[in-house]
């Protein structure tokens, strides 16, 4: 991902204590956007660095970064040293946690009154406190509907974006030389349940038009892998139909059963590469994968 040219978080100085995914992504996608971006982490460092560090590294770049114990005075003093001179603190701890370290809002706020924080949490309200990660807020938000793990941790990711978007809220509340700092928070299970509209207005569902029952709309079988075909609009579903052999392709034909066997029957017969040229011949939406798991 190349950084962006306009870098509306030019000149705003970003503290973050928050560690394994979220805050650091999000601190990542600040950076890009022009924050000069710092870190605190414990003696023991981020459990990324240590369970994946090709993905540490790449969240990190171009953040200073420095160890300190804020159980001790020094850990302490160091930390206030370094909000003295910051715009936003990056949080995601409990509610608990941040008061047993004097981080509390009301304690935050009386002593850097210009300070603004955004505060990554599970859940809202009581339930900032329940353990919980990306997995079980993606559940209970019905986006779990096998017993296949998600293929990207999506409310870790959405809620980094939500994050980045408190930070450009901080950063226009300080542009007037006199307001005072913003306590916002993001909590990963809305930024699932954000993810799962979709889900909730039926449209990903088994019967929903981009849940499987639009034929034009699916995963299907090649010969030599698979193929993601997204032919929802009608002028791509008519080239899709034409090339499979199907007559028509009105909204009640893309829906029938026979036509997902004709079209089914089309991709099973067809090679990976004749479909890549047939694609681009036809200017058709389709991307082909290989088998699955290979």
């Amino acid at each position: 991902m190349t950084p962006s040219p306009h870098l509306p978080l030019q000149g705003l100085r970003i503290l973050s204590l928050a560690l394994n995914l979220p805050g650091p992504a999000a601190l990542m996608r600040c950076r890009r956007l022009g924050a000069t971006c710092s870190k605190l982490e414990p003696p023991a460092g981020d459990p990324m660095g240590h369970y994946n560090q090709a993905a540490y590294a790449q969240l990190h770049e171009g953040v200073e970064v420095q160890q300190a114990d804020l159980k001790t005075p020094q850990g302490q003093e160091l930390l206030h040293r370094e909000l003295a001179r910051t715009d936003v603190l990056l949080t995601s701890f409990r509610p608990s946690a941040l008061a047993k370290l004097g981080l509390a809002w009301d304690a935050l706020h009386a002593r850097h009154p210009r300070l603004s924080q955004v505060a990554i949490v599970g859940g809202t309200g009581d339930q900032a406190e329940a353990p919980g990660h990306d997995l079980t807020y993606l559940a209970e938000n019905g986006l779990v509907p096998g017993l296949e793990l998600p293929a990207t941790l999506y409310a870790d990711m959405s809620g980094s974006l939500m994050a980045c978007e408190a930070v450009l809220q901080a950063a226009l509340r300080r542009r007037d030389p006199d307001a005072q700092g913003l306590h916002l928070e993001v909590a990963l299970s809305e930024a699932a349940g954000y993810l799962a509209l979709p889900r909730r207005w039926g449209l990903t569902r088994p019967a929903g038009s981009v849940g499987g029952a639009h034929a034009g709309y699916r995963v299907y079988a090649c010969r030599d892998g698979r193929v993601a075909v997204a032919a929802l609009e009608p002028h791509f579903a008519a080239a899709l139909c034409a090339a499979a052999g199907v007559a028509g392709s009105d909204v009640r034909t893309m829906f029938a059963p026979a036509t997902h066997r004709a079209i089914a029957a089309f991709f099973a017969s067809s090679l990976r590469a004749d479909l890549d040229r047939l694609a681009a011949e036809k200017d058709l939406p389709l991307h082909t994968l290989p088998a699955a798991g290979e």
